[in-house]
Parts: C-alpha cells; structure tokens; sequence
C-alpha cells in the first residue's frame, strides 16, 4: 500500500480556500492513506478562544468531514486529519479517520501544547485503533496521534499495543525535535508512522509560531522512507507492506512486546 503525507501552508480562519488548495493534491495522492496536518483548514495559533470556537464544527456531520469523505470515495483512499471538534460547549484539536465509506472515527488529542491548553480541553477517550483497507481490499491496523502526543512515548506504545500497523500523525509542529525522533518511536514500537507537519508562520496578535515542515514516513526498522523540506509545502508518499509491523520478534530470544515488564515501570 502507499501511504501519503501532504504538507501544507494553510491561512489562519480562510477553511474553504485552505480546502481548496489542498483539494487537488489530495485527489492526485494516488494513495491508500492520506494524512493532512493538524488543523489543516482551520489555522492553528489563534487569536482567542471565541475564534476557535468560530472555526470548530461538529463530526462527523460537519462541513470538513464531509467534505473529506468526497475525496475519500472519489480516491478511494482513508483519510486522517486534523482539525477544530465541537461537542456542545466543548472544543477539542481532534483527528478524523474518513474512508470511502464514510468517516470511520475520532481521536481527541491526549497531550495539549502551548496555547492549545486556553482553548480545548485535552481528550480523554485514549489512543484508538481502526481496522481500515487499502484499495486493493487489504485490511490494516490504523492508529492515530496528534502532533505533540509525540513527546510522550507512551502514546505510540499504546497505540502498537493496541494492534496498531501504521499510526498516524497530524501535525503543526514548531519543535526542532520530532523529525529526528520519530524513526525511533517506529523502531521501539515496531509500527510505521506517517507524519504530516506544516509550513508558515502565524500570529495570535501578540506572538508568532513558525513551523518547521519536515513531514516524514518511517518503517519499523527505523528507516526514513520518505521527508519533506523544511520551508515549502510538499507531498511525500512511500510503498509499504503493513503486516510487515506485526513481526515483535528481534531474534530467536526477544520479542519487543513479551519482553517488557510493565510491573517494573515508573507511573
């Protein structure tokens, strides 16, 4: 299957053109799974809570979802991105997982970076796993985390432990650190991720983040299949076999899951 990051430079607040831009290279992604970044339409750093309650919309029935599951089926490809949930009077940075059939889940965003914190609350269902298929109709393991839930290796363990083949990952990040990391969350948990990170700079009105782009796909073995530049918008895409992530075995005596000893670990 062929997994394919796209990463974008979206404009704080303009949702339908950052739709639109986006539109086209979503539809040439001849891919299985498409990853958009963390809150690829909305804009990420905003200028207060009222705004980014202005931006959220409920899922699945929503206009980003909808919009999604019309590439979704005219692609054929499942679909994770990010963007602004609300549910009654509560907003979350949440992910959607879209297949041709429709929008497949949710995940809320555990770990809140920065100004993230005045604005969502932080998700409190846990790392999720969905069995989805390729086009060929080949079911996968789908596990999803958002940006900084990175930090936190128990994030990806958890999603690997839960049965996850491929986790991934919408982005804005604006730590140097995640690119250089992630080759080794694949490798500690066995898993491929599929980064997609942003590019720009945007102000809330007192302070500007800048976005460090780099998007990345990574194999089990700690491999970087496929990256993105720093500074411009791209598309990245790499062939992969997800069963390949259900191999625990180091060598005839380790297995990264048996072996662990979680009655040892610190909570």
């Amino acid at each position: 299957m062929i997994i394919s990051c796209i990463q974008t430079g979206p404009t704080k607040g303009h949702t339908q053109a950052n739709k639109d831009a986006v539109e086209e290279r979503v539809l040439a992604a001849d891919a299985d799974l498409v990853v958009l970044p963390e809150l690829f339409a909305s804009g990420y750093f905003f200028d207060s809570t009222e705004q980014a309650a202005a931006l959220a919309e409920s899922v699945p029935d929503g206009p980003t979802t909808h919009r999604l599951h019309s590439w979704a089926r005219a692609t054929g490809a499942t679909i994770v991105a990010g963007l602004p949930e609300r549910d009654g009077d509560a907003l979350y940075n949440s992910a959607v997982v879209v297949t041709p059939n429709g929008w497949l889940g949710t995940y809320r965003k555990t770990h809140l970076f920065y100004e993230e914190t005045l604005h969502f609350e932080p998700g409190a269902d846990g790392f999720k796993v969905w069995t989805v298929t390729d086009r060929n109709r080949r079911s996968y393991r789908l596990g999803v985390m958002i940006c900084f839930d990175w930090f936190f290796p128990e994030s990806a363990r958890t999603l690997a432990l839960n049965g996850a083949d491929v986790i991934a990952h919408p982005s804005n990040l604006v730590l140097p650190h995640c690119p250089t990391a992630m080759p080794i969350r694949a490798l500690e948990n066995g898993v491929f991720t599929a980064t997609a990170n942003r590019v720009g700079t945007e102000s809330n009105g007192a302070e500007s983040l800048t976005f460090i782009g780099r998007s990345v796909i990574c194999s089990p073995s700690a491999d970087v299949l496929a990256s993105a530049p720093e500074a411009e918008e791209a598309v990245i895409r790499a062939e992969i076999d997800p069963h390949a992530a259900r191999e625990t075995a180091l060598n005839p005596y380790n297995d990264r899951h048996r072996d662990r000893r979680p009655q040892l670990y610190v909570r």
